[in-house]
């Protein structure tokens, strides 16, 4: 399924990065926009510019649609939209004031070890 290859590709990428606390929500049932989002901070703007063009660079390079990208030129919060999955890349002082987890609360947790460690 496209929308999983993604989604390891994203979260694979994030941590390659050293990304921080990476959080994955399924969407499903809970948003019409995604089916997925991933969550996850770096702790400098460098960090979190090269989060966000690591996980672009992946995508293109499998031929996956980049919809948008949005918040590189400040990398305090960087949105990359890839359809079904969609990848917030914040700065940890943002992260903290933003807190998607909490206001996404009905959405599914997944165990990102799982996606880290599963086969595509």
């Amino acid at each position: 399924m496209e929308n999983n290859e993604m989604l390891h590709l994203a979260v694979r990428a994030a941590d390659d990065k050293k990304a921080e606390n990476i959080a994955v929500l399924s969407m499903k049932g809970v948003s019409v926009i995604t089916d997925y989002f991933v969550i996850c901070h770096g702790n400098s703007e460098k960090q979190v510019e090269a989060i966000a063009r690591e996980i672009k660079e992946k995508a293109v390079e499998h031929g996956y649609n980049l919809k948008r990208l949005e918040g590189l030129d400040e990398s305090r919060w960087v949105l990359i939209d890839l359809n079904d999955v969609i990848v917030h890349v914040f700065h940890k002082d943002e992260r903290l004031y933003y807190n998607l987890e909490k206001l996404w609360g009905d959405a599914v947790q997944l165990p990102v070890e799982t996606i880290l460690n599963a086969e595509v």
